[in-house]
Order: C-alpha cells, then sequence, then structure tokens
C-alpha cells in the first residue's frame, strides 16, 4: 500500500503493536493442563460412561476456546507523531495519551507476580493499566501525575519510538 501524500505526517504510525487475548504463555499452560487432565479422566475412565464423554468434550471445547482465543485482538497500540493511541475490543473506548502531556517514559516489568489478568484501561490507584501478556511495559507519567502501563512485547522499541515522537517537531514537546 502507498503512503497517502496528503496524509499529515502526524497521523501516521510510527509504531504498532497488537496485543492478542490468547497468547499469554502463563494462561496457555494452564488451559493445557486443564485439556491434558480432561482427556487423561477420559482414557483412565474403564467404562465408558456418560461421564466419561464429558471429560472428552470438555477437553476439546477448551481446545476449541484456546484456539479461539488466540486470534482475539485485546488492543491495538499505535504510536503516532503526536500521540499514543490504545484502541480496545470492539466496544471500549479508545483511550488517547497525548505527547506533548508526557513528562516521563521509562521501560519497567509490568508485575511481579507470574500470571496476571489481561486489562484495558484499568484504573487502580492513580495508574491506568493496560496488559495482555508478558513480563515487560513502558510506564508513561503525565503533567498531573497520572501514571500509565502499557504491557507490551517490544519495551526497547516502544521507548525508542515514544522519545523519537516527543522530540518531533510534531508533538511540541521536548523531553526526552
Amino acid at each position: 500500500m502507498r503512503p497517502n501524500k496528503a496524509e499529515p505526517m502526524e497521523n501516521k504510525p510510527l509504531f504498532v503493536e497488537k496485543q492478542y487475548l490468547g497468547r499469554d504463555y502463563g494462561r496457555i499452560s494452564i488451559r493445557m493442563v486443564m485439556a491434558l487432565f480432561c482427556f487423561a479422566a477420559y482414557y483412565i475412565t474403564e467404562r465408558r460412561e456418560q461421564n466419561a464423554d464429558l471429560f472428552l468434550v470438555v477437553g476439546c471445547g477448551i481446545l476449541i476456546v484456546s484456539i479461539i482465543m488466540m486470534f482475539l485482538l485485546h488492543y491495538r497500540t499505535t504510536v503516532t507523531g503526536s500521540s499514543i493511541i490504545l484502541d480496545g475490543l470492539w466496544t471500549t473506548s479508545q483511550v488517547v495519551i497525548s505527547l506533548n502531556d508526557i513528562t516521563a517514559v521509562e521501560r519497567t516489568q509490568y508485575s511481579p507476580f507470574l500470571i496476571n489478568n489481561p486489562v484495558y484501561n484499568l484504573h487502580k490507584k492513580g495508574t491506568i493499566r493496560f496488559y495482555a501478556g508478558g513480563k515487560d511495559a513502558v510506564r508513561l507519567t503525565d503533567r498531573d501525575g497520572l501514571i500509565y502501563v502499557i504491557g507490551t512485547h517490544c519495551p526497547e522499541e516502544f521507548e525508542r519510538t515514544i522519545h523519537l515522537a516527543m522530540r518531533s517537531p510534531l508533538s511540541g514537546s521536548r523531553a526526552g
């Protein structure tokens, strides 16, 4: 696809990352262990009763739901010349963070816990969180002291792109 020359520079994406709901390794492992338990219970059952068939159906259901979830987009992170746009699932509102308001950008660990729940626009204790999977995040602080924690699989590239966009003349910001 050719870029449109009439399109303003600030609307062109500098960084795009898609976070999928079912691609977190911890959650995949839990679902696979549950499915394997169901298949083992089906196999171990001596007489093929109705309960044994239920284990087979539940195990197959877990596998099918797991495969479908791997293709469900949780949110998309886009960095343009003037903002960071977080666009979530079907009915969620789009979150736009102006780069003019950002005072600090740092790469960090999302959480010290091994397994974290996927969240989109979760407001908790002065922090707004966005997370689908992985262990890395970028922490943004705005002028009002509000902290955004955005989970990412590409923390170096995401942080570097934000710094570059903040230095560009389009954002009007000189922080970095």
